[in-house]
């Protein structure tokens, strides 16, 4: 490689140029506009945590995509590949004695070496909101009906959630004494969608027919008739109590969302799994059609934080790919709708009215007008050919001419007229031009 022509970024990272940074900072914002809806509070936690705690109960298929490493202090540390787990490390350490429900929000970049494909990078970005505390299906509803107002702000439509319960497998699985070593593996083929091997797994571990029987049928019952299918669910699931528990509980929350308002486009999936070890109730994703990658997903963990040491604290979460989001936008062709500030580029004509540039310049800002001050000293000509391709909206040209008579020139870009405007007017005029001032 000769000198450093080659550099390229890691395999899975990428650069957001200044129009993708916008979009992500957009989302990001909208992010933080429904936790404020919400009452849920940010906060910030650490990249690179304990490999330890990361690794307690992410499930065989995380740990063995984590970025792994010794610090030199030879601690193993890891870059987080979600955000549940440095929130329960918090709410059972810190916070433990916090009054209850917490309502908690972040949003940034985690770690996964994961195949890079579409809308999958390494390096990705999330916003996450866990609601700790309470067992209740309200809390349960609350966090889908979060999702569906973030997925609204951000202008994305033919949304749809993936709704499950792994209450109604685990139910089965500890009701037939299947260790928890293998429930965890029957899980992960589930979430791969490997139900053959899944079930092979389950009759090779000396379970009844009946139990592969009936998970057999639960794997083939899904659809968006929601409330049919519990029935069907609990039909099958007769003789294990605590499944019966798991699907009545899904009936609940169901039952809240339908009934408050939120339209919120379901498909219930029995045999849906999550490749997370830590969910103990309500798990889903959301997508968009003609998207097939999930935008994000969730789901309730009520052991979790005792894990990490804390009280029993019942929980659920949710995190959402910003990236994802970004790529649904960009599908959808949902245009952000922002308030643009005015763009000005001033021109100082002579190299004597420098001071007096920068002041213009310092006042515009002052105002809220962003401004580009001409520094690679060009004609004139050749600074509005630059201002037109940024696609600016105004030029500010100071001569001595002018000047003295204390004025400028201003050129508007888009409607191609300019003319002579006092100092003092300045601001006023480039905010307050009919039509000018819409984003």
């Amino acid at each position: 490689m000769s000198g450093m022509s080659g550099f390229r970024t890691v395999r899975g990272m990428r650069d957001f140029l200044p129009e993708e940074a916008s979009l992500l900072r957009f989302v990001e914002d909208r992010a933080r506009k429904v936790a404020d809806l919400y009452g849920y509070k940010e906060i910030i936690t650490p990249i690179v945590e304990p490999y330890d705690l990361l690794s307690a109960k992410a499930g065989e298929e995380v740990k063995s995509r984590m970025f792994i490493f010794k610090d030199l202090g030879g601690r193993d540390v890891a870059l987080r590949p979600e955000f549940t787990a440095s929130v329960a490390r918090l709410v059972a350490t810190t916070l433990k004695n916090e009054p209850k429900p917490l309502r908690l929000f972040c949003v940034g970049s985690a770690y996964r070496y994961d195949e890079p494909q579409k809308g999958r990078y390494r390096e990705f970005w999330q916003s996450n909101y866990e609601l700790m505390g309470s067992n209740r299906p309200e809390a349960d509803a609350e966090i889908l009906m979060l999702t569906n107002t973030l997925l609204q702000q951000n202008g994305l439509r033919r949304v749809a959630f993936k709704i499950g319960h792994i209450g109604v497998l685990k139910g089965i699985l500890e009701h037939e004494k299947v260790e928890e070593r293998i429930q965890n593996a029957v899980m992960q083929l589930m979430d791969k969608k490997q139900y053959d091997d899944a079930i092979g797994l389950l009759k090779n571990s000396g379970v009844s027919e009946n139990c592969t029987s009936i998970i057999q049928e639960l794997v083939k019952l899904r659809g968006a008739n929601v409330l049919e299918i519990v029935k069907k669910i609990e039909r099958l699931v007769k003789n294990y109590e605590k499944s019966i528990e798991a699907a009545k509980n899904l009936r609940e929350i169901l039952r809240l969302i339908s009934g408050s308002e939120c339209r919120i486009d379901v498909t219930l999936d029995a045999g849906f799994a999550r490749g997370l070890e830590y969910y103990t109730g309500i798990i889903f994703e959301m997508y968009v059609t003609d998207l097939d990658i999930a935008l994000g997903g969730g789901g309730r963990y009520d052991r979790l934080i005792e894990l990490f040491g804390g009280e029993p604290t019942p929980a659920i979460g949710v995190a959402h790919g910003l990236d994802r989001i970004m790529l649904a936008m960009k599908m959808q062709q949902t245009r952000p709708q922002t308030q643009r500030r005015k763009t000005v580029m001033v021109v100082a004509v002579g190299d004597d009215v420098a001071d007096e540039t920068s002041r213009i310049a310092q006042i515009l800002r002052e105002s809220g007008i962003s401004v580009e001050l001409e520094i690679m000293r060009r004609k004139i000509g050749k600074a509005l050919e630059v201002a037109d391709k940024k696609k600016m909206d105004y030029a500010i040209i100071v001569g001595k001419k002018e000047l003295d008579e204390g004025a400028v020139v201003i050129r508007d870009l888009v409607r191609r007229e300019q003319s002579v405007v006092n100092i003092g007017k300045i601001v006023e005029r480039i905010t307050l031009v009919e039509g000018r001032d819409l984003p």
